[in-house]
């Protein structure tokens, strides 16, 4: 066995390719099965169960939330998690973070109790970001939660383990990049600045150190150690990283998993912020629009990632919350156009998720309650998803008008004909509901109780006219 230990900054990276290959396996030998080949049968089949959920709980947890967004006394802009690259903060002085991260207050259960009472089906936490600090037990890494914190604890394991307890499926999220890593860090300048951007050509090799023997093992942990149902990649936009080293790693990881989800960013085919993949056979299995929901409907898998606030990990300044009203109807908007949310918290650096996302889950969670066959295992309409105010999801025989605005006695709808005589409920009501076609135009007039319960959206059920 062959050990190369390199000391960076006062932490250790043990990097043994015998460990490696204990985690890889199949990391230098030919793939068993080629899984880019799955058929679009196979691939439904897949994720089925991810396409039914609909409805994840993001978490962005790591080192930066010691420094909360704030440097030096002075609050930084952009989002809390990339601190590291936006105040330049030298790797010496960002390795302080680590001995200062005792998140007493973290409790597994809670956490998926305050998911699983929101209505999310699962959850997908950042095992490591950009800034290379690790919240699980590397057996590659002394830079993480069990050897580089006081609190020494393995996070991931206990979430993993709590999700299955619960029933909530459970997903981790991997950085590619890496601002800490010796071989996967940039070091042909002098500054700061070009430690960060990536703009480099790697003429060392270092890069592929990393990729098999840091990245790769550390990826087998989180599918074999840590039962992983989804791997989430970001970072994948450095200049280092090719669709071809994309393809070769989602195979590699099939092949340990069969059944996993992967991402569209674990190659190159993202098409920036809009998320989906800019052509076809890109690697990955779904798109990942970043704070935006897609125009319109489609029938490619596709999960929108967006935040309560404005910042992903935790920042003491930003207050800037989206109301519980507009994020039920985002999820709302998405399931009519065949998608899925990933819904962010921030937890602070003693390990709570802020009350101000508690209260906007407990609300979705509520209006799921109520209302969540219109949301969970549907499909968007062969039809438009949309007439105004009114969105549209089918399942089975049952078609579901959700109305995020009611004006008036009445709401006419005209895309939509029931068979006649056939009944409209409101779900959680036991009110009859009255209507009638519209005799001016294709479709219905729905009469409003006069007591109409909830708030948020409303819901009417009827069987579909096919």
């Amino acid at each position: 066995m062959r050990t190369r230990i390199i000391f960076k900054g006062g932490f250790i990276f043990l990097l043994s390719l015998g460990i490696a290959h204990l985690f890889s396996g199949c990391s230098k030998k030919k793939q068993d099965r080629d899984f880019l080949l799955e058929t679009p049968q196979q691939r439904a089949e897949r994720m089925e169960w991810w396409h039914d959920a609909t409805f994840g709980m993001f978490i962005h947890w790591g080192v930066y939330s010691v420094p909360a967004g704030v440097y030096h006394g002075v609050p930084q802009n952009g989002a809390g998690e990339w601190i590291m690259n936006d105040a330049r903060i030298p790797i010496d002085e960002y390795e302080t973070f680590p001995p200062q991260f005792d998140p007493v207050k973290f409790n597994a259960e809670e956490w998926v109790n305050i998911a699983k009472n929101a209505g999310a089906k699962y959850i997908v936490i950042t095992t490591k970001h950009h800034d290379g600090f690790c919240l699980f037990d590397s057996e590659v890494s002394k830079y993480d939660i069990m050897d580089a914190t006081p609190f020494r604890r393995d996070i991931i394991k206990e979430l993993s383990d709590e999700c299955r307890r619960q029933g909530v499926h459970f997903g981790t999220y991997y950085s590619i990049m890496d601002w800490h890593h010796p071989d996967a860090t940039p070091r042909n300048s002098g500054t700061d600045y070009n430690r960060f951007n990536y703009s480099y050509e790697d003429t060392t090799g270092s890069w592929a150190n990393y990729r098999e023997d840091y990245m790769k093992p550390q990826l087998a942990e989180l599918v074999q150690k840590y039962k992983t149902e989804i791997l989430w990649f970001d970072g994948e936009w450095i200049k280092n990283w090719t669709e071809d080293q994309g393809r070769d790693l989602y195979n590699y990881l099939r092949n340990m998993n069969e059944d996993l989800i992967i991402n569209n960013r674990v190659g190159k085919g993202r098409n920036d912020m809009q998320g989906m993949s800019k052509y076809e056979g890109a690697a990955g299995d779904f798109g990942t629009p970043e704070q935006e929901i897609l125009e319109t409907k489609t029938d490619e898998a596709w999960e929108a990632c967006m935040t309560m606030n404005n910042s992903w990990g935790y920042k003491l300044h930003d207050n800037n919350w989206k109301s519980s009203e507009e994020l039920i109807h985002n999820l709302i908007d998405i399931a009519a156009k065949g998608g899925n949310y990933l819904l962010n918290v921030g937890p602070t650096a003693e390990g709570l998720i802020p009350q101000a996302s508690i209260e906007r889950l407990t609300e979705m969670g509520k209006w799921l309650d109520v209302n969540g066959e219109a949301v969970y295992g549907t499909s968007h309409t062969k039809e438009i998803y949309r007439e105004g105010d009114v969105y549209f999801t089918t399942k089975g025989k049952y078609l579901y008008a959700i109305v995020t605005r009611l004006n008036g006695k009445e709401i006419e709808i005209k895309n939509i004909q029931p068979r006649e005589g056939s009944k409209i409920s409101l779900l959680g009501s036991k009110e009859k509901i009255v209507w009638q076609p519209n005799s001016d135009d294709d479709g219905i007039i729905i009469t409003i109780p006069e007591n109409v319960p909830f708030k948020y959206a409303w819901v009417f059920k009827m069987k579909n006219n096919n």
